[in-house]
Protein backbone atom coordinates (compact mmCIF):
# COMPACT_ATOMS: atom_id res chain seq x y z
CA UNK A 1 0.00 0.00 0.00
CA UNK A 2 0.99 3.36 -0.71
CA UNK A 3 1.31 6.63 1.33
CA UNK A 4 -1.15 8.08 2.99
CA UNK A 5 -3.93 9.43 1.12
CA UNK A 6 -4.60 13.14 2.83
CA UNK A 7 -5.12 16.86 1.47
CA UNK A 8 -1.58 18.38 1.30
CA UNK A 9 -3.11 22.33 0.77
CA UNK A 10 -5.48 25.06 2.02
CA UNK A 11 -7.63 24.88 -1.16
CA UNK A 12 -7.17 29.26 -1.28
CA UNK A 13 -3.95 28.82 -1.79
CA UNK A 14 -4.27 26.87 -5.07
CA UNK A 15 -7.45 29.47 -6.15
CA UNK A 16 -10.17 27.06 -4.90
CA UNK A 17 -13.09 27.98 -2.37
CA UNK A 18 -13.59 25.45 0.11
CA UNK A 19 -17.32 26.36 1.08
CA UNK A 20 -17.72 25.35 -2.76
CA UNK A 21 -15.72 22.25 -2.70
CA UNK A 22 -18.23 20.86 0.21
CA UNK A 23 -21.01 21.09 -2.60
CA UNK A 24 -19.39 17.99 -3.99
CA UNK A 25 -20.49 16.38 -0.72
CA UNK A 26 -23.41 18.10 -0.54
CA UNK A 27 -24.91 16.87 -3.88
CA UNK A 28 -23.68 13.33 -3.49
CA UNK A 29 -24.39 12.03 -0.36
CA UNK A 30 -28.30 12.06 -1.01
CA UNK A 31 -27.01 9.66 -3.81
CA UNK A 32 -25.96 7.40 -1.08
CA UNK A 33 -28.57 8.05 1.28
CA UNK A 34 -31.70 6.96 -1.35
CA UNK A 35 -29.65 3.40 -2.17
CA UNK A 36 -28.45 4.93 -5.89
CA UNK A 37 -24.50 4.44 -5.23
CA UNK A 38 -23.01 2.24 -2.29
CA UNK A 39 -20.60 4.94 -1.64
CA UNK A 40 -18.02 6.82 -3.35
CA UNK A 41 -14.46 8.89 -3.59
CA UNK A 42 -13.93 12.17 -5.19
CA UNK A 43 -10.11 13.61 -5.35
CA UNK A 44 -9.41 17.17 -6.29
CA UNK A 45 -6.05 18.46 -7.30
CA UNK A 46 -4.58 21.80 -8.52
CA UNK A 47 -1.07 22.51 -9.38
CA UNK A 48 0.00 19.31 -8.00
CA UNK A 49 -2.03 19.83 -4.68
CA UNK A 50 -4.60 17.79 -3.19
CA UNK A 51 -7.36 20.30 -2.44
CA UNK A 52 -10.45 18.37 -1.71
CA UNK A 53 -10.61 14.44 -1.08
CA UNK A 54 -13.86 13.56 0.61
CA UNK A 55 -15.43 9.63 1.04
CA UNK A 56 -18.93 8.82 1.54
CA UNK A 57 -21.11 5.23 2.03
CA UNK A 58 -19.88 1.92 1.86
CA UNK A 59 -17.64 -0.31 -0.29
CA UNK A 60 -19.54 -2.97 1.21
CA UNK A 61 -23.05 -2.74 1.45
CA UNK A 62 -23.88 -6.04 3.25
CA UNK A 63 -21.06 -5.47 6.12
CA UNK A 64 -21.08 -1.69 5.90
CA UNK A 65 -17.47 -1.26 5.28
CA UNK A 66 -17.13 2.47 5.00
CA UNK A 67 -15.54 3.55 1.54
CA UNK A 68 -11.92 4.58 2.74
CA UNK A 69 -8.99 6.80 1.04
CA UNK A 70 -7.24 3.75 0.46
CA UNK A 71 -10.25 1.40 -0.79
CA UNK A 72 -9.58 -0.60 -4.15
CA UNK A 73 -12.12 0.11 -7.39
CA UNK A 74 -12.81 -2.07 -10.37
CA UNK A 75 -11.63 1.09 -12.72
CA UNK A 76 -12.79 -1.21 -15.99
CA UNK A 77 -11.89 1.65 -19.34
CA UNK A 78 -9.83 3.77 -16.69
CA UNK A 79 -7.03 1.06 -17.66
CA UNK A 80 -7.15 2.46 -21.60
CA UNK A 81 -5.25 5.13 -20.74
CA UNK A 82 -2.92 3.57 -18.87
CA UNK A 83 -2.08 0.87 -21.97
CA UNK A 84 -2.34 4.23 -24.72
CA UNK A 85 0.74 5.53 -21.75
CA UNK A 86 2.19 2.38 -22.07
CA UNK A 87 1.99 1.81 -26.44
CA UNK A 88 3.33 5.47 -26.52
CA UNK A 89 6.00 4.83 -24.55
CA UNK A 90 7.12 1.80 -26.66
CA UNK A 91 6.72 4.53 -29.72
CA UNK A 92 9.23 6.75 -27.89
CA UNK A 93 11.61 4.04 -28.17
CA UNK A 94 10.74 4.12 -31.45
CA UNK A 95 9.73 0.23 -31.89
CA UNK A 96 7.31 1.17 -34.54
CA UNK A 97 5.22 4.30 -36.61
CA UNK A 98 1.75 5.13 -35.58
CA UNK A 99 1.05 4.59 -39.35
CA UNK A 100 2.37 1.21 -38.99
CA UNK A 101 -0.44 -1.87 -40.20
CA UNK A 102 -0.67 -3.84 -36.59
CA UNK A 103 -0.63 -7.04 -38.42
CA UNK A 104 3.26 -6.50 -38.56
CA UNK A 105 3.32 -7.36 -35.32
CA UNK A 106 -0.85 -8.88 -34.69
CA UNK A 107 -0.34 -11.27 -38.79
CA UNK A 108 -3.86 -12.46 -37.70
CA UNK A 109 -4.86 -8.90 -38.46
CA UNK A 110 -3.45 -9.22 -42.44
CA UNK A 111 -6.54 -9.79 -44.30
CA UNK A 112 -9.12 -7.84 -42.32
CA UNK A 113 -13.03 -7.58 -43.49
CA UNK A 114 -15.59 -5.51 -43.69
CA UNK A 115 -19.67 -5.91 -42.83
CA UNK A 116 -21.45 -4.79 -45.81
CA UNK A 117 -25.13 -6.20 -44.96
CA UNK A 118 -26.95 -9.07 -44.05
CA UNK A 119 -27.88 -11.06 -40.18
CA UNK A 120 -25.67 -12.21 -37.99
CA UNK A 121 -26.19 -15.81 -39.41
CA UNK A 122 -25.93 -14.90 -43.05
CA UNK A 123 -23.41 -11.50 -42.97
CA UNK A 124 -22.01 -10.43 -46.08
CA UNK A 125 -18.31 -8.94 -46.03
CA UNK A 126 -16.05 -7.49 -48.24
CA UNK A 127 -11.83 -6.93 -48.19
CA UNK A 128 -11.01 -3.92 -46.38
CA UNK A 129 -9.20 -1.78 -48.34
CA UNK A 130 -7.43 0.12 -45.26
CA UNK A 131 -5.19 -1.62 -42.68
CA UNK A 132 -6.01 -1.49 -38.85
CA UNK A 133 -2.78 1.44 -38.10
CA UNK A 134 -1.36 1.49 -34.88
CA UNK A 135 -3.19 5.07 -34.74
CA UNK A 136 -6.25 3.64 -35.37
CA UNK A 137 -6.13 1.57 -32.10
CA UNK A 138 -5.10 4.26 -30.03
CA UNK A 139 -7.84 6.42 -31.55
CA UNK A 140 -11.23 3.63 -31.20
CA UNK A 141 -11.02 4.02 -35.14
CA UNK A 142 -10.15 0.66 -36.16
CA UNK A 143 -13.67 -0.44 -37.11
CA UNK A 144 -13.61 -2.75 -33.96
CA UNK A 145 -16.41 -2.81 -31.74
CA UNK A 146 -17.79 -4.19 -28.62
CA UNK A 147 -20.07 -7.00 -27.85
CA UNK A 148 -22.09 -5.31 -25.34
CA UNK A 149 -22.91 -2.25 -27.32
CA UNK A 150 -26.23 -4.58 -29.01
CA UNK A 151 -26.17 -1.74 -31.76
CA UNK A 152 -24.96 -3.69 -34.94
CA UNK A 153 -24.49 -7.07 -36.42
CA UNK A 154 -21.14 -6.67 -36.23
CA UNK A 155 -21.83 -6.43 -31.85
CA UNK A 156 -24.00 -9.92 -32.33
CA UNK A 157 -21.58 -11.22 -33.92
CA UNK A 158 -18.49 -10.76 -31.20
CA UNK A 159 -21.01 -11.90 -28.52
CA UNK A 160 -22.10 -15.25 -30.57
CA UNK A 161 -17.97 -15.68 -30.36
CA UNK A 162 -17.22 -15.10 -26.68
CA UNK A 163 -17.06 -11.10 -26.55
CA UNK A 164 -19.59 -10.16 -24.47
CA UNK A 165 -18.79 -8.40 -21.58
CA UNK A 166 -15.57 -10.37 -21.63
CA UNK A 167 -13.15 -12.89 -23.79
CA UNK A 168 -14.21 -16.22 -24.70
CA UNK A 169 -13.58 -18.64 -21.74
CA UNK A 170 -10.18 -20.24 -21.70
CA UNK A 171 -8.24 -18.04 -24.09
CA UNK A 172 -5.37 -16.21 -23.04
CA UNK A 173 -4.90 -12.37 -24.67
CA UNK A 174 -3.12 -13.43 -27.71
CA UNK A 175 -5.70 -15.88 -28.41
CA UNK A 176 -8.32 -13.93 -27.71
CA UNK A 177 -7.08 -11.11 -29.94
CA UNK A 178 -6.48 -13.70 -32.93
CA UNK A 179 -10.07 -14.87 -32.47
CA UNK A 180 -10.91 -10.99 -32.47
CA UNK A 181 -8.90 -10.67 -36.10
CA UNK A 182 -11.63 -12.99 -37.42
CA UNK A 183 -14.55 -11.34 -36.96
CA UNK A 184 -15.73 -8.27 -39.68
CA UNK A 185 -15.06 -5.13 -38.77
CA UNK A 186 -17.93 -2.44 -39.03
CA UNK A 187 -16.24 0.15 -41.26
CA UNK A 188 -12.73 0.86 -43.04
CA UNK A 189 -10.47 1.86 -41.20
CA UNK A 190 -10.01 5.50 -39.81
CA UNK A 191 -13.46 6.41 -41.61
CA UNK A 192 -15.39 6.56 -38.58
CA UNK A 193 -15.11 6.43 -34.58
CA UNK A 194 -16.43 3.95 -32.45
CA UNK A 195 -15.71 2.58 -29.19
CA UNK A 196 -14.16 -1.23 -29.45
CA UNK A 197 -12.18 -3.14 -28.03
CA UNK A 198 -9.23 -1.47 -29.33
CA UNK A 199 -7.28 -0.73 -26.50
CA UNK A 200 -7.36 -4.92 -25.46
CA UNK A 201 -5.54 -4.94 -29.29
CA UNK A 202 -2.75 -3.08 -28.28
CA UNK A 203 -2.38 -4.40 -25.33
CA UNK A 204 -1.48 -7.00 -27.01
CA UNK A 205 0.60 -5.30 -29.48
CA UNK A 206 2.55 -4.10 -26.19
CA UNK A 207 3.13 -7.50 -25.33
CA UNK A 208 4.77 -8.69 -28.88
CA UNK A 209 6.83 -4.99 -29.03
CA UNK A 210 8.08 -5.42 -25.60
CA UNK A 211 8.62 -9.29 -25.12
CA UNK A 212 6.83 -8.99 -21.79
CA UNK A 213 3.58 -10.01 -20.62
CA UNK A 214 1.41 -7.12 -20.06
CA UNK A 215 0.74 -7.17 -16.10
CA UNK A 216 4.77 -7.07 -16.32
CA UNK A 217 5.33 -4.56 -18.73
CA UNK A 218 2.76 -2.24 -16.55
CA UNK A 219 4.43 -3.19 -13.64
CA UNK A 220 7.53 -2.67 -14.32
CA UNK A 221 7.52 0.07 -16.66
CA UNK A 222 4.66 2.64 -15.06
CA UNK A 223 3.39 1.25 -11.86
CA UNK A 224 6.58 0.25 -9.92
CA UNK A 225 8.32 3.43 -11.24
CA UNK A 226 5.28 6.19 -9.98
CA UNK A 227 4.89 4.23 -6.87
CA UNK A 228 1.42 3.26 -7.99
CA UNK A 229 1.45 0.38 -5.17
CA UNK A 230 -2.59 -0.23 -5.44
CA UNK A 231 -2.61 -1.21 -9.13
CA UNK A 232 -2.91 -4.45 -11.16
CA UNK A 233 -5.13 -7.42 -13.01
CA UNK A 234 -6.14 -8.75 -9.18
CA UNK A 235 -5.98 -8.47 -5.75
CA UNK A 236 -3.59 -9.64 -3.01
CA UNK A 237 -4.59 -11.56 -0.25
CA UNK A 238 -3.39 -9.26 2.02
CA UNK A 239 -5.52 -6.49 0.66
CA UNK A 240 -8.92 -8.19 -0.06
CA UNK A 241 -10.51 -6.47 2.79
CA UNK A 242 -9.99 -3.21 1.02
CA UNK A 243 -11.48 -4.28 -1.82
CA UNK A 244 -15.17 -2.67 -3.24
CA UNK A 245 -17.98 -4.66 -4.02
CA UNK A 246 -19.60 -4.20 -7.08
CA UNK A 247 -23.00 -3.46 -7.94
CA UNK A 248 -25.80 -2.79 -10.30
CA UNK A 249 -28.66 -0.46 -10.88
CA UNK A 250 -32.22 -2.23 -10.12
CA UNK A 251 -35.36 -1.23 -11.37
CA UNK A 252 -36.40 0.57 -8.43
CA UNK A 253 -33.14 2.48 -8.90
CA UNK A 254 -31.52 1.19 -6.02
CA UNK A 255 -28.03 -0.14 -6.01
CA UNK A 256 -27.82 -4.34 -6.00
CA UNK A 257 -25.23 -6.32 -5.16
CA UNK A 258 -23.73 -8.30 -8.49
CA UNK A 259 -21.61 -11.46 -7.76
CA UNK A 260 -18.28 -11.34 -9.29
CA UNK A 261 -17.01 -14.36 -7.51
CA UNK A 262 -13.27 -14.59 -6.75
CA UNK A 263 -12.77 -12.86 -10.15
CA UNK A 264 -10.75 -10.01 -8.67
CA UNK A 265 -8.55 -12.05 -6.33
CA UNK A 266 -7.02 -14.10 -9.12
CA UNK A 267 -5.16 -13.66 -11.74
CA UNK A 268 -7.31 -13.34 -15.58
CA UNK A 269 -6.23 -15.19 -18.13
CA UNK A 270 -6.73 -12.86 -20.81
CA UNK A 271 -5.13 -9.25 -19.08
CA UNK A 272 -7.27 -6.84 -20.63
CA UNK A 273 -5.67 -4.01 -21.28
CA UNK A 274 -8.93 -2.17 -22.45
CA UNK A 275 -10.64 -2.88 -18.97
CA UNK A 276 -8.96 -4.93 -16.46
CA UNK A 277 -7.18 -2.85 -13.79
CA UNK A 278 -7.90 -2.61 -10.00
CA UNK A 279 -6.66 0.58 -8.68
CA UNK A 280 -7.02 3.43 -5.30
CA UNK A 281 -7.83 7.15 -5.52
CA UNK A 282 -4.00 7.36 -4.73
CA UNK A 283 -2.93 5.94 -7.40
CA UNK A 284 -4.89 6.99 -10.47
CA UNK A 285 -3.96 10.48 -9.09
CA UNK A 286 -0.16 10.11 -9.50
CA UNK A 287 -1.06 8.90 -12.67
CA UNK A 288 -2.91 12.20 -13.46
CA UNK A 289 -0.19 14.30 -12.11
CA UNK A 290 2.25 12.44 -14.10
CA UNK A 291 0.13 13.36 -17.50
CA UNK A 292 -0.65 17.04 -16.10
CA UNK A 293 3.51 17.51 -15.33
CA UNK A 294 3.90 16.06 -19.67
CA UNK A 295 4.79 12.77 -19.08
CA UNK A 296 6.60 13.05 -15.37
CA UNK A 297 6.65 12.79 -12.03
CA UNK A 298 8.74 13.14 -8.66
CA UNK A 299 11.67 12.86 -10.71
CA UNK A 300 10.06 9.88 -13.14
CA UNK A 301 9.39 10.08 -16.85
CA UNK A 302 7.33 8.21 -18.77
CA UNK A 303 7.27 9.49 -21.39
CA UNK A 304 8.02 13.39 -23.04
CA UNK A 305 6.06 16.27 -22.78
CA UNK A 306 5.14 16.37 -26.40
CA UNK A 307 4.48 13.28 -27.02
CA UNK A 308 2.10 13.77 -23.98
CA UNK A 309 0.70 16.88 -25.65
CA UNK A 310 0.39 14.98 -28.79
CA UNK A 311 -1.57 12.22 -27.27
CA UNK A 312 -4.11 14.26 -25.65
CA UNK A 313 -5.34 16.81 -28.81
CA UNK A 314 -8.03 15.73 -30.79
CA UNK A 315 -6.38 12.80 -33.78
CA UNK A 316 -10.54 12.98 -35.74
CA UNK A 317 -9.82 14.46 -38.91
CA UNK A 318 -10.61 17.93 -40.00
CA UNK A 319 -11.27 18.74 -35.69
CA UNK A 320 -14.40 16.88 -35.81
CA UNK A 321 -16.37 15.81 -33.01
CA UNK A 322 -18.09 12.54 -31.93
CA UNK A 323 -21.11 13.60 -32.66
CA UNK A 324 -20.05 14.22 -36.19
CA UNK A 325 -17.27 11.37 -36.70
CA UNK A 326 -18.31 8.79 -34.17
CA UNK A 327 -21.55 6.34 -33.69
CA UNK A 328 -24.21 6.53 -31.23
CA UNK A 329 -22.81 3.96 -28.25
CA UNK A 330 -23.78 3.56 -24.74
CA UNK A 331 -22.75 6.53 -23.45
CA UNK A 332 -23.15 9.16 -20.25
CA UNK A 333 -22.39 12.48 -21.58
CA UNK A 334 -23.06 14.31 -25.02
CA UNK A 335 -20.07 14.09 -27.75
CA UNK A 336 -20.95 17.07 -28.42
CA UNK A 337 -17.62 19.62 -28.87
CA UNK A 338 -15.67 16.49 -27.54
CA UNK A 339 -12.96 15.19 -30.14
CA UNK A 340 -10.76 12.18 -29.05
CA UNK A 341 -7.20 11.67 -28.88
CA UNK A 342 -4.82 8.77 -28.29
CA UNK A 343 -6.22 7.19 -25.51
CA UNK A 344 -8.29 10.20 -24.46
CA UNK A 345 -11.26 12.34 -24.89
CA UNK A 346 -10.44 15.90 -25.50
CA UNK A 347 -12.57 19.14 -25.24
CA UNK A 348 -12.54 20.49 -28.49
CA UNK A 349 -15.28 23.11 -27.92
CA UNK A 350 -15.92 24.11 -24.61
CA UNK A 351 -19.15 25.65 -25.68
CA UNK A 352 -20.43 23.19 -27.79
CA UNK A 353 -19.83 20.43 -24.23
CA UNK A 354 -22.54 23.06 -22.61
CA UNK A 355 -20.49 21.82 -19.71
CA UNK A 356 -18.01 23.96 -17.50
CA UNK A 357 -14.96 23.13 -18.33
CA UNK A 358 -11.58 24.37 -20.76
CA UNK A 359 -10.30 23.77 -24.36
CA UNK A 360 -8.24 20.87 -24.40
CA UNK A 361 -9.60 19.31 -21.04
CA UNK A 362 -9.25 15.67 -21.51
CA UNK A 363 -10.48 12.36 -19.73
CA UNK A 364 -12.27 8.99 -19.58
CA UNK A 365 -14.52 6.96 -17.63
CA UNK A 366 -14.64 3.47 -16.80
CA UNK A 367 -17.70 0.77 -16.45
CA UNK A 368 -18.94 1.12 -13.22
CA UNK A 369 -19.78 5.20 -13.14
CA UNK A 370 -15.92 6.05 -12.33
CA UNK A 371 -14.44 9.39 -13.95
CA UNK A 372 -11.11 11.32 -14.32
CA UNK A 373 -10.15 14.46 -15.85
CA UNK A 374 -6.94 16.25 -16.68
CA UNK A 375 -7.31 20.32 -17.48
CA UNK A 376 -4.26 21.88 -18.55
CA UNK A 377 -4.65 24.79 -18.71
CA UNK A 378 -6.04 25.17 -14.74
CA UNK A 379 -3.76 22.61 -13.97
CA UNK A 380 -6.50 20.71 -12.33
CA UNK A 381 -6.88 17.07 -11.97
CA UNK A 382 -10.49 15.31 -10.65
CA UNK A 383 -10.71 11.40 -9.90
CA UNK A 384 -14.16 10.05 -8.93
CA UNK A 385 -14.46 6.28 -7.81
CA UNK A 386 -17.11 4.03 -6.98
CA UNK A 387 -18.78 1.02 -7.94
CA UNK A 388 -22.24 0.81 -10.40
CA UNK A 389 -22.62 -0.68 -13.57
CA UNK A 390 -23.64 0.97 -15.80
CA UNK A 391 -22.03 4.34 -16.07
CA UNK A 392 -24.88 6.36 -17.75
CA UNK A 393 -27.44 4.95 -14.75
CA UNK A 394 -27.26 8.48 -13.25
CA UNK A 395 -25.53 12.02 -14.14
CA UNK A 396 -22.33 11.97 -12.53
CA UNK A 397 -19.77 13.22 -14.73
CA UNK A 398 -21.51 15.60 -15.66
CA UNK A 399 -22.84 17.26 -12.34
CA UNK A 400 -19.15 16.45 -10.79
CA UNK A 401 -17.40 18.41 -13.41
CA UNK A 402 -20.09 21.55 -12.79
CA UNK A 403 -19.45 21.00 -9.13
CA UNK A 404 -15.64 21.37 -9.38
CA UNK A 405 -15.72 24.46 -12.07
CA UNK A 406 -17.61 26.57 -10.12
CA UNK A 407 -15.36 26.28 -6.92
CA UNK A 408 -12.69 27.68 -8.79
CA UNK A 409 -12.52 31.41 -7.57
CA UNK A 410 -9.31 32.39 -8.35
Amino acid sequence: MGGELKVTCDPADVGLDAGRLRRIDSHFAPYVDDGRLPGWLTLVSRRGEIAHLSAYGARDLASGAPVETDTLFRIYSMSKPITSVAAMMLYEEGAFELTDPISRFLPAFADMRVYEKGTAEAPITRPAAEPIRVWHLLSHTSGLVYGFQHVSVVDELYRAAGFDRSTPRGLDLAGAVDRLAELPLLFEPGSQWNYSMATDVLGRLVEVVSGQPLDRFFAERIFDPLGMTDTAFHVGTDDADRMASLYFAGADGRAKLLDMGDTAFRPPRALSGGGGLISSAGDYHRFCQMLLRGGELDGVRLLGPRTVAYMTRNHLPGGADLEEYGRPVFAEVSYAGIGFGLGFAVVEDAAKTKSLTSKGEYNWGGAASTAFWVDPAEELTVVFLTQLLPSNTHPIRTRLKQLVYQALVD
